[in-house]
């Protein structure tokens, strides 16, 4: 036996022994309660990135998840696939369930020096970086929803480096000789012009907004088809539209636990 399925199969014995969450991936009632936990965990520590507006995790946001469901990350290769110009590795991360003791899933990634701001990596940082990505990876391809319920983007926060891969544009150097000034009443003229006003700004919905909604989605009176929904464009309120959702679930709740007390 190899010195690395060796390596494989103790590390699976001793995620075997660890406690287990009581957490049930299958069930959306409970995980959604981790999704609660999970934004609070993400906030104090940290653990995530803005991006253009947007909260994007950070691979250790993503273990965290993973690890509340039993799930645990192991690597299983990563493989220098270098050439004479470019330093790259490639990595393969498989998910271990330690309830059921079977493979649930599984992450491939990459990590290149030709990537923007990677130009001088060593190349120990440039084969972790591909592990670290292949961790998140994994994590997403059966946590994403999980994520998303958190109230963050479904997309690990290392993967956005291919995001910043574009290319700079310079300038074009003017070469026509400078006009000489024009008379003082025609520069005057472009003043009379209206200045188109600038378009306010989005402001998206505060992080406790979302933990106030997906609360209030944990009730019972709240239908699965509703929290699906909600859940599906929680990212894409702004902070008005976010106070009227909290709003209108607390009328629901309010209407449908009264009316089982009239009916009762």
């Amino acid at each position: 036996m190899s010195e690395v399925t060796k390596t494989t199969n103790n590390t699976k014995e001793t995620a075997r022994k660890a406690k287990v969450e009581s957490y049930d991936i299958a069930r959306s009632d409970e995980t959604l309660h981790l999704a609660t936990d999970l934004a609070k965990f993400i906030k104090d520590n940290k653990l995530s990135t803005t991006v253009q507006g947007k909260e994007f995790v950070n691979v250790e946001g993503w273990q965290y998840a993973g690890s509340r469901l039993g799930i645990v990350p192991i690597v299983d290769h990563v493989i220098n696939v270098s050439t004479e110009t470019e330093l790259k590795y490639q990595a393969k991360v498989t998910l271990f369930d330690l309830r059921s003791g079977h493979t649930v899933g599984a992450g491939f990634a990459v990590c290149s020096n030709k990537e923007n701001g990677k130009k001088f990596y060593q190349e120990f940082a440039i084969m972790s970086m591909a592990q670290t990505r292949a961790i998140g990876k994994a994590y997403r391809n059966i946590l994403a929803w999980i994520i998303r319920a958190a109230g963050y983007e479904p997309t690990p926060a290392e993967e956005m480096d291919y995001g910043n891969n574009t290319p700079e544009v310079k300038a074009p150097v003017a070469t026509q000789p400078v006009a000489a000034p024009a008379p003082a009443v025609a520069a005057e003229a472009p003043a009379m012009k209206a200045v188109p006003a600038e378009q306010p700004a989005v402001t998206y919905a505060s992080a406790a907004q979302k933990e106030e909604i997906i609360r209030l989605l944990n009730h019972p009176v709240i239908t699965r088809q509703e929290k699906t929904k909600m859940l599906l464009n929680i990212n894409r309120l702004d902070e008005e539209r976010a106070t009227q959702a909290v709003a209108k679930l607390k009328k629901a709740i309010d209407d449908r636990e009264n009316g089982e007390s009239a009916a009762a």
